[in-house]
């Protein structure tokens, strides 16, 4: 009975590992030969629907031989689990999706269009009235697409209905979601979407596993509390063994007498706080003016200016700071091509006579390699050439006074806003983390030595200097959040922010007990942070795109950045526990408390995991119609959370219960998460890309 249990165990192993590699050659299909191939060859295929049900009836044998009903938490989370996939064989099965096209006060018969180009009927008729686009006050940038429409079925009278982001029309069990709309904004595209049993059937299977995981976190019998109970918890003191090499210097460059034309700095600075329109949104004229001059030169001052002055000089003597080496090519390749010696170079450089370099260069290789290096640095280039072109042309400043009905922001607001931008948040916190996180290593090692007992009271300094990073951390993020109106969550670098957020507040929470996690708060959201900054992460503030305007949006990436930042320390651990094993003799007890820290991290974190792609999928099902979509962001989270999910089960695996093997799983586990954020976001893209 035993090897037949051994021998359905290995078999589900095999199963789960299969999937994964299957999912995740899927996503470099489908960025390969795009969305439709991948879901007609891989995700809507019988083969594939038919290894999770293997999967599925695989696990249902191995619970009932491991007597999970007598483990109720752990029988209702696997069983959420089993829902799930039949709420999603439901929809495959019997779920309906199609589209509809309007036109104004045009009958439209009663059908929607399918994916495969099939006509389904529908038990109703649908027109539009009329759509608008509503815009955020004073801009360009859509705020909401609405689609105000007659219904009208066999058993009702006409009803006006509206149809907008976030907000759809249901019907009969339909669900009618705005898509997109016509080029001349007076037609709208409804996606429809007709799945009443899978999706109540998944809802059912989420809500059911939230209750699971709460369970398993509070029941006494669990492992979770048992390690909380751990011995090995209750010593402090680790001696902290691992090292990290710094390779970032920070340079800058000496200001220099300069003799150039630009507006004195009284007038500058008065000029700094006068509203214009920018980014589609109210803001100061100083916040327009340094990101003017950190795209193009790429940093907030220019030997000594201010940016305020340098955008004035611009439109005071054109002729003499298009001569200035003012722009910045970062691309090496472009500066051999069109060699330039160095990498600032002036506007006139990128000109011979009226001919523009960049022109022909693309004309030559754009059209050849458009994934190129070289192309990348020929547009980020241009894209500077562009804005001294609007700044020249007169488009790029839309100063308040010039737009009619557009309400000026409050004096709070533009001082919050010049507050923000003279404070260089990011800046100033990764170097000041990464530098006490060196520090606190080198105060760890010598805690360990017999010269350290004089040294304990910097351990204190340390603890505080934490709070203050957290502290000074939640001051600019909180800016932020009250500048742009919105929980700063809607891109790269304002994920990366949160993530060192919530990285410096686990470590305020743990280093009561576990002094090493103050240095791997401070390593950690140190380099969170150095990656934001060096990552040119799309630092602007900028409106919502109208489907993110949902609290269950920022519900979930915030659920979704704890669990990344909880498995960041699982790693950090793990890494910890590999250089100890140098030594295993001398340091096992050390081993051992990492181990049973690690396992302790690992279930509030896979819980937070598996909740923030739940929520995501609740919001996307209000959003446009589709709980699940096989985009490679869900994907390769959908992965993360098995490959996490495998460890937790040690009992079964006995290979997980060696804790070296136990730290290299973990170790590698990471390189998942790094996968789903950074190689999905700026390598596979899809609906998720922060590209």
């Amino acid at each position: 009975m035993a090897h037949k249990y051994n021998l359905l165990t290995k078999s589900l192993v095999v199963l789960v590992l299969v999937l994964i590699v299957v999912m995740g050659s899927a996503t470099f299909v489908e960025q390969a030969h795009g969305t439709r191939y991948a879901g007609e060859h891989v995700y809507h295929t019988g083969w594939f629907v038919g290894l999770w049900a293997l999967t599925a009836l695989l696990s249902v044998v191995v619970l009932v031989k491991q007597s999970v009903w007598k483990r109720l938490p752990l029988l209702l989370l696997h069983g959420s689990f089993l829902i799930i996939l039949a709420g999603a064989l439901t929809t495959f099965i019997w779920g309906r999706q199609g589209v509809i096209h309007l036109r104004p006060q045009s009958e439209v018969s009663s059908y929607m269009v399918m994916e495969t180009g099939d006509v389904y009927p529908l038990p109703f008729s649908i027109r539009l009235e009329q759509f608008s686009v509503e815009h955020y006050p004073g801009t360009d940038a859509p705020s909401d697409y609405v689609s105000h429409v007659t219904y009208k079925d066999e058993r009702s009278d006409s009803l006006p209905m509206q149809v907008s982001m976030n907000n759809i029309l249901q019907a009969k069990g339909y669900r009618l979601y705005q898509s997109s709309f016509d080029e001349d904004e007076q037609g709208s595209w409804l996606s429809v979407n007709y799945d009443p049993w899978g999706t109540r059937l998944t809802y059912l299977g989420y809500i059911l596993l939230g209750i699971s995981m709460v369970w398993m976190l509070v029941d006494c019998k669990e492992e979770f509390r048992r390690l909380l109970r751990h011995p090995l918890l209750k010593k402090g003191g680790l001696f902290f063994l691992v090292g990290f090499l710094m390779a970032f210097f920070s340079t800058s460059t000496l200001a220099q007498n300069r003799t150039l034309p630009v507006l004195n700095r009284g007038q500058a600075d008065s000029l700094a706080r006068i509203q214009v329109i920018y980014h589609d949104r109210v803001t100061p004229f100083n916040t327009l003016a340094r990101d003017f001059l950190q795209k193009i030169y790429g940093r907030d001052s220019y030997y000594g200016f201010t940016a305020e002055q340098v955008v004035g000089g611009w439109l005071l003597s054109p002729e003499v700071w298009s001569n200035e080496p003012f722009i910045r090519v970062k691309n090496k390749t472009l500066r051999k091509r069109l060699s330039f010696t160095d990498q600032y170079v002036s506007l006139n450089a990128l000109y011979e006579g009226e001919d523009y370099k960049l022109q022909a260069l693309w004309q030559e290789v754009g059209q050849s390699d458009p994934q190129s290096q070289l192309v990348s640095g020929i547009l980020e280039v241009d894209e500077k050439v562009g804005l001294i072109k609007m700044l020249l042309g007169g488009t790029l400043i839309k100063p308040l006074s010039e737009m009619e009905g557009v309400p000026p922001a409050s004096t709070i607001l533009m001082n919050a806003e010049m507050l923000y931008n003279r404070i260089p948040f990011t800046k100033l916190l990764f170097m000041f983390c990464l530098t006490l996180g060196f520090l606190s290593f080198f105060f760890l090692l010598l805690r360990g030595t017999n010269k350290g007992k004089n040294i304990d009271w910097m351990g204190s300094v340390f603890r505080w200097a934490l709070f203050g990073a957290l502290a000074f951390h939640l001051m600019g993020y909180g800016l932020r959040w009250y500048i742009g109106g919105r929980i700063p969550l809607s891109n790269g670098y304002e994920t990366m922010q949160f993530l060192a957020l919530t990285i410096l507040a686990l470590a305020c929470v743990l280093q009561r007990r576990f002094f090493f996690t103050i240095t791997f708060g401070f390593l950690l959201s140190g380099f969170t942070l150095l990656v934001s900054y060096m990552g040119q992460m799309n630092p602007q503030i900028t409106p919502l795109m109208p489907v993110l305007s949902s609290p269950l949006l920022s519900l979930h990436v915030s659920v979704i950045m704890i669990a990344y930042a909880l498995l960041a320390f699982t790693w950090l651990n793990a890494v910890l526990a590999l250089v100890l094993h140098l030594k295993p003799m001398e340091n096992q007890e050390r081993i051992d408390q990492l181990t049973v820290l690690s396992r302790l991290l690992l279930y509030p974190a896979t819980f937070f995991l598996g909740a923030g792609i739940f929520l995501g999928a609740v919001w996307a099902n209000v959003s446009w119609g589709s709980y699940w979509s096989w985009d490679p962001k869900e994907v390769w989270a959908l992965i993360t959370f098995l490959v996490y999910g495998a460890a937790f089960h040690h009992q079964s695996l006995s290979c997980l219960r060696r804790p070296l093997f136990f730290h290299v799983y973990m170790a590698g586990a990471f390189l998942t998460i790094l996968m789903t954020y950074f190689g999905v976001n700026y390598v596979l893209g899809g609906m998720h890309s922060y590209a």
